[in-house]
């Protein structure tokens, strides 16, 4: 795991909201706890003002109340650090990509602002499913079987840490599933291993020439061809296009390890550049 996330800014994210809808439910807690690529501890947490009242439901699940949030700033007064903190870091979380991250999002288009696009969320309730670890699966029960303290479980801070340290024992259990890339590691969370191995071109990619020592780039008649990860089957031109985040840590060495190759393939979208 220190491999993998060295350099990196990790983040372990969770909120508190007014209820489960991601369009229609506002935040009421923020949270992000890790550390910055310098290895700098980020200990963020705030209350937010969801300009609604909270349901006393929710508030028995998370212990927030109305009148501990009325005179707190609204989401728009946290929007431009929160992106700061969270673009093109690695987000940890429960249940994440499909809860905490919508629902973060469309507090973003309510301000119309674009929200923070991170490099991986990591989640791991997709982690223990995946590894078909023993149920239940909300984080409370998983922190109890790896040996977790969350007493103060439903605080979006403590939440946060505990989902951190979850990741690492997951990791720490499991290595060989984590021998991959970051990007690979999201890839095999959302889709698992059973890969399609045929491009959009009704090629195989494993029978087109490798560009880069590693296979990670192939060529297909002059057209260079992503072999991996998320944009696996896509042209590099499209990726830079479309992902110019992703197309920039391509080429990095934690993308593409050939340097020469890492070269070239900049050379090339420099000449054909024109968006």
């Amino acid at each position: 795991m220190v491999d993998i996330l060295e350099g990196q800014r990790v983040l372990a994210f969770d909120l508190e909201t007014t209820g489960v809808s991601t369009n229609n439910d506002r935040i009421v807690q923020i949270a992000l706890i890790g550390a910055d690529a310098e290895g700098r501890a980020v200990h963020y947490d705030v209350l937010v003002n969801p300009q609604r009242p909270i349901p006393m439901g929710a508030s028995r699940v998370h212990g927030i109340y109305a009148s501990d949030v009325k005179g707190e700033p609204v989401f728009k007064h946290y929007a431009v650090e929160l992106f700061e903190l969270m673009d093109g870091a690695v987000i940890v979380g429960h249940n994440a990509r499909r809860f905490d991250m919508p629902l973060l999002e469309n507090e973003y288009y309510r301000c119309g602002m674009v929200p923070p696009k991170p490099l991986v969320v990591l989640d791991t309730l997709e982690a223990v499913r995946r590894l078909k670890i023993s149920r239940p699966h909300n984080l409370g029960a998983q922190c109890a079987q790896h040996g977790i303290d969350l007493s103060n479980a439903h605080n979006a801070a403590a939440d946060a840490a505990a989902c951190l340290l979850l990741l690492w024992k997951i990791m720490r259990d499991h290595p060989s599933s984590f021998r991959r890339s970051l990007i690979e590691i999201e890839e095999w969370l959302i889709h698992g291993d059973a890969r399609k191995d045929e491009s959009e071109l009704g090629r195989s990619l494993s029978d087109l020439d490798s560009f880069d020592t590693k296979g990670r780039i192939r060529v297909d008649n002059g057209v260079y061809i992503v072999a991996f990860g998320r944009h696996r089957g896509k042209d590099v031109v499209t990726v830079a296009k479309e992902d110019p985040r992703y197309f920039d840590w391509l080429l990095s060495p934690n993308g593409i390890e050939d340097e020469d190759a890492r070269t070239k393939l900049a050379d090339y979208i420099s000449s054909v550049r024109d968006w």
